[in-house]
Order: structure tokens, then sequence, then C-alpha cells
């Protein structure tokens, strides 16, 4: 198949000078992006504000990269958790570059505590990062794309925003929100031919911490290095793909879409604790029906014998 470039195509991608950012910056140059790259370069720290912050910004180490290598880029050192810091972003991008064609919302700090004693300041570090980031930068983003006809926006999420653990309360409630800004921004774009995904990437970007119950070890490291990652991000922000709204698991080399989903459930418009109780069964069945897709049964079953002169609804309680 023939290579999948990027050329003349500019690209915003916030939390770009390390781990994942840096992976999706180094490979959409290499494809012939033009890329500002983001970060604040505060301290990498998943329980408090301790650490300190590099000397030297890390987005101007990836610039200097990808110049190295004959790319095109320019760093940005503005925060995302804060509305001018998202239009700060973008107005880089033009200053730069004229437009903005792909948005990546990728930067985020993390912090993991008790769910009962996490304190107010790293709650309001996470959502102002991880949640309000997407939105400030993406709106920023939307509004030259909308101008222009279109662009590409990928949001990051996690498998945490899906499938908590412990002490992540905050972040997966975070990361689930992204999940709904993104299949909701996907909506509305659509008419303006800008096309939204998000993506919940599987990648070890701390040394020395485990995945799950496998312990820390540089094979782990490997098999799960962020590289495996970006290229899903360059496939989304190329102009083949036709693909919005979804939400895509990877890690490892292995891409898998994720979504919501329900199943056939029961009705009874008389509905009462004990019905729900003698239909437990019904209720506990794996869903198998995606929900926004025209064979859901969602809206049928909620709305079935509505109106006058339709049929009654069928007794799904016998």
């Amino acid at each position: 198949m023939e290579e999948l470039r990027l050329d003349g195509r500019v690209a915003v991608i916030t939390g770009a000078g390390r781990g994942l950012g840096r992976e999706y910056a180094l490979l959409m140059a290499s494809r012939g992006a033009r890329v500002v790259v983001n970060d604040f370069g505060v301290a990498i720290s998943d329980t408090d504000d301790s650490g300190e912050a590099p000397a030297v910004n890390p987005a101007d180490e990836v610039v200097a990269e990808i110049r190295a290598a004959g790319g095109e880029a320019v760093a940005d050192h503005s925060t995302v958790a804060t509305t001018e810091g998202g239009e700060a972003i973008i107005a880089t991008a033009l200053e730069a570059f004229g437009t903005v064609d792909i948005c990546v919302n990728n930067a985020g700090q993390v912090r993991m505590q008790p769910f009962a004693t996490f304190p107010d300041e790293h709650i309001a570090t996470v959502i102002s990062t991880q949640l309000l980031g997407t939105l400030n930068v993406g709106r920023a983003a939307w509004r030259v794309m909308e101008a222009r006809g279109g662009g590409r926006i990928i949001n990051v999420s996690s498998g945490a925003g899906y499938g908590g653990f412990d002490r992540s309360s905050v972040y997966s409630m975070a990361k689930a929100g992204v999940i709904g800004l993104t299949i909701a921004m996907a909506a509305e774009g659509a008419p303006l031919g800008i096309d939204v995904n998000v993506i919940a990437p599987y990648a070890k970007t701390r040394p020395g911490t485990g995945f799950g119950p496998i312990p820390w070890s540089d094979e782990l490291a490997d098999w799960l290095h962020p590289r495996k990652v970006a290229p899903l991000i360059v496939w989304l922000a190329h102009e083949t793909c036709d693909v919005t709204g979804k939400c895509f698991a990877v890690g490892a080399g292995h891409v898998a879409q994720v979504a919501f989903a329900v199943n056939e459930g029961f009705t009874d418009r008389e509905l009462t604790p004990e019905s729900l109780a003698a239909h437990a069964d019904e209720l506990l069945v794996p869903p198998s029906f995606l929900t926004g897709s025209p064979g859901s049964p969602l809206m049928t079953n909620l709305m079935q014998g509505f109106g006058a002169g339709s049929p009654p609804a069928e007794d799904h309680t016998r």
C-alpha cells in the first residue's frame, strides 16, 4: 500500500515533549506534517506535585530532533488548562504555518489518590488538563477548521475511562468525559467537515512501573512502547480516513474499536422495584447492540406503542 503521507498538513500536538505525544510528533513530522510541539514542561508526578520540572522544556528538544531529521516544527510552551492557553497554542500554529489541519489533544497531568481523600487541588489539576485541556485547545482549533472547511481532531482518553482501577477515580472520570465529548464533537462536526475521534492508548510511559499484575522489565517497556500507538494517530489524521465519532483502544501493535452497547432489556410500563428484581437475568445479559447503530433496540423499546393509534407495546414481562 502506498505510504500515508501528511505533506503540507499542519498538526498541533499537545503534551508532545515526552512519552506518547513525542512519538506522535516524530512520526507525523516524518510523514511530512508541519508540527506544533506543545508542552508546558512540568515535572512528571502521578501522586502529587513533587519533583522538579526539566531544565529545558522537552518541546524544544523534540523540535530540535524533528528539524535535525529534515522536518518542520515549532515549540509552544502554553498550558492547556485555560481558555487563554488553548488559544495561544493555536495562535502559535497560525503564526508559524498559517492554519491548523490536525489537532491531537494529548496533554494532561495525572494524579492517583484514594477516592475518599483525593485532595481538591489534585482534582483540579487532573480535570483542568485532562478534560478541560481537550476542550480548550479543541475549541480554538475547531474555529480555524470550521472557517477553512474541515479538519481532523484526535482526542486522547485512556482505558481508565471505561475500566477504572485503584486510585484512578478522578482520572477515570476525566478520561470518560473525553470519550463523551468526542462523540458529541463528531456529531456536531460532521456537516462542517471536521472529523473527531478518540483513542485509548496502552503504553508504558513511566519507567519502573508495571502493567497490572505484570512487573516492570525492559521487555515490558519495549512491548508497550509508545511508538506502537503513534501509527493510529497518523491514520486517523490522514485525508483518506473517513472515520469519525469512534473510540479505539491501541497498544503493543493491537487496535480495537471500543463502543457503548446495550442489551435487549425488558419493558414494563408499570415498572416497580419488584419487576426489576424478577427480570434481573434479562438486564444482566451482556450487551451486544451498539447504542448508536440502526439495529440498537434501545429507542425502539423505549417508545414502542407511544402515540395515538399506535399498536400496544409487546409485553416483555412474560
